[in-house]
C-alpha cells in the first residue's frame, strides 16, 4: 500500500515538474510562471551543434535533516552557442528551406489566405448523413409494411373449394387492376423520393454556398446562378489587383524586411526545417492571434496583482533579457484564490500571462544578429505542491498556447532552488525530452542557486534576492561589479587607493557569507592614524543584510582596505563595487551601514 501511495505522489510530482519545464517558454516546446510541463516543440529547443556539450549541474540536495544536505548532481548542459539568425551563416539546406518558406508565404499573402475566414465545414457535414440514415429507415419501414399487407387478409378460414374459387376471383381482379395500382405506387414512391431529396437539400444548404446547390428546373431560378457565377468570376479577376495582404506578427510585417527572416527561422527550427509544417504552424499562429485578440490585449489593464510572480529584470552576460518566474508567491492563499479559484479567473490569468509575454517580445531585436530570445529563471522555492489542481490546469492551458504559438523564444531555462525530490522526477521526464531541449536546461539546488545564476548573469544585473547587487539605491546597473574568489580558510583584502578629497561609497557581498567582514582607512601621511570604518564582524549565511553598503569621507590621501576572513572549508565568491563623489562642506567622515 505504501509503495502505491509513493508511486502516485511521484507521478503527481512529475506532472508538476513537467509543467514547470515547459511553461516558461517555449519556446521546441516552452516558459513558466507561470508555468511548466514536458516540452513538445517550439518553446525550448536548442541547437543541435551543442548536443555533445552536456555537463553536470550542481544541484538538488536531498534534505534529510535540518543542517545537512547531501549534494547531488543533476545532468545539465554546459554553455551552448545560440543558432545564428543571419541568413549568410546558415547551411545550404537551411537557406533553401527558408527560401521555399518565403515563396509559400508570398503566395499565401497574394491570395489573402491569412485573413480568409475558415468555413465551419466539419460541423454541418453530419446533418446530411443523419438525413440519409433517417431516409433509409423510413424506406425500410415502408417496405416492411408493404410486405405485411398481403399476409393480413388471410385471417378468416374458408373451406378449400371456397378458397380455390376466391383465389380465381382475386386473380381476375388483380389482372384488371394491376396497371392502375402500379401507376399509383410509382407516383407514391416518386413523391416520397422527391420529399427526401428536398429534405437533404435543405439540410445541406446551411453549409454549402448557394451557387453549389442543385438548381430548380424552372427557367427563372436557373438564370440567377448564372448571374452569381459571373459576379464571382469578376471578383476573382479583380482580386489580384488588390495586391498582397499585409500581415504583422509581434509587430513585424511578413516579408517586408530582413526581420521577417528571423521570424520565419523560428518557425522552421520549431519544425526541423520542414517547410510545409512550418507554414502550417505560422498560419495557425496568425489565425489564433486574431481570434485571441492579441492586438487589443496588449493595451488592456489587467491589474498588477501578479507582478511579483513573473517579472523582467536585467540582462544576462550575452545580452538576453531575463524573465523571473517565482512559484513561491502562490503560497499566498488570498492571491491563489484570486487567481485560480474558478474558470473565469484562470482565463484572466491566461490572458495576463500572454499579455506579459507579448509585451516582452515586442522589446526584442529581430534584426539579423540581434537578441530575439529570452532567458528564463524559474524559482521553485516554496512552490505549491502537485495537489494544487487549479494551478496545474492554468499551467497546462498556458503551456499549450506557448508551445503552439511562440516558437524558439527561450535561450536558456535556469531552474533554481530545485527541491531534493527532483532527481527522481528528472529521471522520469528525461526520456521525453530531446537532446536539444535538455541542453538548454540548467538546474541548481538551494545552496548552489546564486553561484549558478552568477555564471550566466552579471552581479550588477542580478537581483539581491538571488545573490546579486542589483537594487534601487546608490548604484545603477551600469556600475560594474568585481568578482573575486576567496580561498578556503584564508583572508582576502581589497584596497581602494584615494588621492583626492572625496566621498567614497562601496557595496560588498559574499555569496553565502559565513565570513567576517571589516573595513578601515589607512592614510598615506606618516604619523596619521588608521581609522576603523567597520570593526570585523561575522556575517551568517542567513544575514538580514545580504549587501553591506559603506561610505567614508576622505580628507587626506590614503586607501580604504576591506578584509574578508573565510574560516570555512569552502571557497567563497566576493562581490564589490565602489564610486566616488566630490566632497563638500566641512572635513569629517561618515560611516554608514545599510541593507539591500
Amino acid at each position: 500500500m505504501a509503495e502505491e501511495v509513493q508511486k502516485t505522489e511521484s507521478q503527481e510530482t512529475a506532472a508538476q515538474v513537467e509543467e514547470v519545464v515547459v511553461q516558461t517558454d517555449h519556446v521546441q516546446p516552452a516558459e513558466k510562471t507561470a508555468m511548466p510541463a514536458v516540452e513538445k516543440e517550439a518553446p525550448v529547443t536548442l541547437p543541435e551543434t551543442d548536443e555533445a556539450s552536456n555537463k553536470e549541474t550542481e544541484t538538488p540536495k536531498s534534505s534529510s535533516g535540518d543542517d545537512a544536505e547531501s549534494e547531488q548532481k543533476v545532468p545539465e548542459s554546459g554553455s551552448f552557442k545560440e543558432e545564428s539568425t543571419r541568413v549568410g551563416d546558415l547551411p545550404d539546406n537551411e537557406k533553401k528551406a527558408l527560401d521555399e518558406l518565403k515563396q509559400v508565404v508570398q503566395e499565401a499573402l497574394n491570395k489573402h489566405e491569412f485573413s480568409a475566414k475558415t468555413t465551419p465545414t466539419p460541423t454541418p457535414t453530419p446533418a446530411p448523413a443523419a438525413t440519409k440514415e433517417e431516409e433509409k429507415k423510413e424506406t425500410e419501414a415502408v417496405v416492411a409494411e408493404e410486405e405485411k399487407k398481403p399476409e393480413q387478409p388471410s385471417e378468416p378460414t374458408k373451406p378449400e373449394p371456397e378458397i380455390a374459387a376466391q383465389e380465381e376471383k382475386e386473380t381476375e381482379v388483380i389482372e384488371e387492376k394491376t396497371a392502375p395500382e402500379v401507376a399509383e405506387a410509382a407516383e407514391d414512391d416518386g413523391a416520397k423520393t422527391v420529399e427526401a431529396i428536398e429534405e437533404t437539400v435543405v439540410a445541406v444548404s446551411s453549409s454549402v454556398p448557394q451557387e453549389q446547390l442543385p438548381q430548380s428546373p424552372e427557367p427563372k431560378p436557373e438564370a440567377k446562378p448564372a448571374v452569381t457565377s459571373e459576379n464571382e468570376s469578376k471578383d476573382t479577376k479583380t482580386e489580384p489587383e488588390m495586391g498582397p495582404e499585409e500581415v504583422y506578427i509581434w509587430g513585424i510585417p511578413l516579408l517586408a524586411d530582413e526581420r521577417s527572416d528571423v521570424i520565419l527561422l523560428k518557425f522552421l527550427r520549431a519544425r526541423d526545417f520542414k517547410v510545409k509544417d512550418a507554414f502550417t504552424m505560422l498560419k495557425n499562429t496568425i489565425r489564433w492571434r486574431k481570434e485571441f485578440g492579441i492586438d487589443d490585449l496588449i493595451g488592456q489593464d489587467l491589474g498588477d496583482d501578479l507582478d511579483k510572480t513573473v517579472f523582467m529584470h536585467g540582462f544576462d552576460k550575452e545580452g538576453h533579457p531575463v524573465c523571473y518566474n517565482v512559484y513561491g508567491e502562490f503560497q499566498n492563499k488570498e492571491l491563489y484564490q484570486k487567481t485560480f479559484s474558478d474558470e473565469e479567473k484562470r482565463q484572466k490569468f491566461l490572458r495576463w500571462r500572454i499579455q506579459f509575454l507579448e509585451r516582452s517580445i515586442r522589446k526584442l531585436d529581430f534584426r539579423p544578429g540581434g537578441i530575439s530570445t529570452i532567458v528564463q529563471v524559474n524559482d521553485l522555492k516554496n512552490s505549491p505542491g502537485p495537489a494544487k489542481w487549479e494551478l496545474r490546469q492554468a499551467t497546462k492551458q498556458a503551456l499549450q498556447l506557448l508551445q503552439d504559438n511562440y516558437p524558439e523564444f527561450v535561450a536558456k531555462q535556469v531552474f533554481i532552488n530545485v527541491p531534493w525530490w527532483y532527481l527522481a522526477v528528472n529521471r522520469m521526464i528525461s526520456p521525453f525530452l530531446t537532446q536539444r531541449t535538455r541542453s538548454k536546461f540548467v538546474f541548481a539546488g538551494p545552496s548552489k542557486s546564486a553561484e549558478t545564476l552568477l555564471r550566466y548573469i552579471a552581479a550588477e544585473q542580478l537581483p539581491v534576492k538571488y545573490g546579486g547587487l542589483s537594487k534601487v539605491g546608490e548604484f545603477a546597473a551600469t556600475d560594474a561589479v568585481t568578482e573575486i574568489t576567496v580561498k578556503p580558510a584564508a583572508k582576502h583584502t581589497v584596497e581602494f587607493p584615494v588621492t583626492e578629497e572625496c566621498n567614497l561609497t562601496w557595496e560588498v557581498r559574499v555569496v553565502g557569507w559565513e565570513v567576517s567582514y571589516g573595513a578601515e582607512f589607512v592614510p598615506s601621511t606618516e604619523g596619521s592614524y588608521t581609522v576603523i570604518i567597520q570593526k570585523a564582524k561575522k556575517l551568517a549565511s542567513n544575514a538580514e543584510q545580504p549587501v553591506v553598503c559603506d561610505s567614508f569621507k576622505i580628507v587626506e590621501p590614503g586607501k580604504v582596505v576591506l578584509t574578508i576572513d573565510n574560516p570555512t572549508s569552502k571557497k567563497k565568491k566576493l562581490l564589490y563595487r565602489l564610486k566616488t563623489k566630490p566632497s563638500s562642506g566641512h572635513q569629517s567622515f561618515k560611516d554608514e551601514l545599510c541593507c539591500a
